[in-house]
């Protein structure tokens, strides 16, 4: 496996692949992986020749007062997980290296989508999500590109970048990896104490009580998300930032609700602010490949 800490590395490390006619599959993470991490390795080997992962926790998608400085890291541990899962290449630069002339004055605009959801309560989020990931899809050049579901907002997003930029990649999302008792999966969670991870898998049995009333014929936003609010108040620990559901495409708000719906959450427990999100049976859309 290939670590490259500088673009020049990369380069030299992509040329060869770029020479032979190698297709690219690519996964943008920040690190301290997880087995959801390493899920989206596996798609994006699927039908691609070289597997490469950047790990980069982005500046420009932390506002002030966010956890940047605190976001766990541990690069060793990465690395062995990577080779283990047959990466072919890990780029793990620093600021000055991805940023090499500062921080970007030209940056991406997620337009309105952006101010949706998590956007309405992370000023400039969206901005510095995309603005990255398009500076690591022009170095990286890849075919196909991988992302969480567990992030949804920020998966319509980038498909959306790629579809009017036309960047020529395609991405795929891998489903939400989650704990034995339901709780998704992120590097956050480690700041979670016993009680706060207890009450924080109250999210994921949330999100089902909905799901159990849609199966159940209710089609009401309004009934849906009381009990989706409902619910979450049995976990004292778990304090409601939003309960949405929107269209799988353009986040809008749906009334009445239809199959392919996204029920979308975002919490704090604790300090910690976690994000989850279902989509509700038998639609035909959403981002799930």
């Amino acid at each position: 496996m290939i670590l490259a800490s500088t673009r020049r590395e990369l380069r030299e490390a992509l040329a060869s692949v770029r020479e032979h006619g190698l297709r690219i599959g690519f996964v943008p993470t920040m690190g301290f992986l997880h087995p959801g991490h390493l899920s989206l390795l596996d798609l994006a080997g699927a039908g691609t020749d070289f597997l490469a992962v950047s790990i980069f926790v982005n500046p420009l998608q932390f506002g002030p007062g966010e956890d940047l400085d605190r976001y766990p890291r541990d690069l060793e541990r990465d690395l062995a997980l990577l080779e283990a899962r047959g990466a072919d290449l890990v780029f793990h630069p620093s600021r000055e290296e991805m940023y090499p002339f500062g921080d970007p004055e030209v940056t991406v605009d997620p337009g309105p989508l952006g101010l949706r959801l998590c956007g309405g309560f992370r000023p400039g989020h969206f901005r510095g999500v995309l603005t990255v990931v398009a500076r690591l899809f022009g170095l990286f050049r890849p075919q196909v590109a991988v992302f969480g579901q567990k992030d949804y907002q920020q998966a319509v997003l980038i498909r959306r970048m790629v579809r009017d930029l036309e960047l020529g990649v395609e991405v795929r999302t891998g489903s939400v990896a989650r704990e034995p008792d339901g709780l998704a999966m992120s590097s956050r969670n480690v700041f979670l104490s016993p009680a706060e991870r207890a009450d924080a898998a109250g999210i994921h049995r949330s999100l089902l009580r909905v799901q159990d009333a849609f199966e159940a014929g209710e089609r009401s936003v309004g009934v849906l998300r009381e009990r989706l609010v409902l619910e979450l108040r049995a976990y004292p620990l778990l304090s409601l930032q939003y309960g949405e559901i929107v269209h799988p495409e353009t986040l809008d708000p749906v009334d009445p609700v239809a199959p392919g719906g996204v029920v979308a959450v975002a919490a704090h427990c604790g300090e910690t602010r976690l994000i989850d999100n279902i989509i509700l049976p038998g639609g035909a859309h959403g981002v799930v490949a």
